[in-house]
């Protein structure tokens, strides 16, 4: 079916159908955990905006190729990089001692690198993760436009969602805590892939 031959009502009503599947897929998932922990950390600009043009490239190219994508890299090396980028902030985060990081400091690794971290880690973690596929499912199977717009929105939505979390915990807990808590759960989610690459 041709894009411009799609009516209002029919466009409204795939992205929604696309809205809700992916929403509900992605509570709660590891995406949204890594950006709600970098948000607790650092600004949430840089973010949201490198989760978010992550999510943007992801749904695309889940539309355009479909379940092909997550061919494009076999399994078991995908899930030792996923393993590699986790197990590296994860050891990064329970490293630092600094409780009063300088907020000068922060913003200008924020801006200079936070935005390529959230890039790459919700990239590698997603691409032919189970929402991806889902994505390229509803593509095969409705018009591709507005499966993305309704799965990008979704996506976008769960990552705002983590952030605030993020933020919120920053105002209640000490940032010392907040490290050691990010590390921790990065070097879990090293493990998951660890375990499914190998299992």
């Amino acid at each position: 079916m041709d894009p411009q031959s799609l009516s209002l009502t029919e466009l409204l009503s795939i992205s929604s159908t696309s809205f809700i599947l992916i929403f509900l897929a992605e509570f709660g998932d590891k995406s949204q955990l890594v950006c709600m922990t970098l948000a607790a950390k650092h600004r949430p600009w840089p973010v949201l905006l490198g989760a978010s043009a992550a999510f943007i490239l992801l749904n695309l190219l889940a539309v355009v190729f479909g379940a092909a994508v997550a061919s494009w890299i076999p399994d078991f090396w995908l899930a030792l990089i996923v393993a590699g980028l986790f197990g590296f902030f994860g050891i990064q985060s329970l490293l630092n001692k600094d409780e009063s990081l300088d907020e000068d400091a922060t913003q200008a690794r924020a801006s200079h690198s936070l935005f390529v971290t959230s890039f790459l880690m919700i990239f590698a973690a997603e691409f032919g993760d189970k929402t991806q596929l889902a994505v390229a499912g509803l593509a095969s199977t409705y018009q591709g436009l507005p499966v993305w717009i309704g799965a990008t929105i979704a996506l976008l939505a769960t990552t705002a969602l983590g952030i605030i979390v993020g933020q919120r915990l920053l105002k209640r807990l000490p940032l010392r805590l907040i490290h050691k808590f990010s590390g921790v759960l990065f070097l879990l989610l090293a493990l998951a892939a660890l375990y499914h690459a190998f299992i």
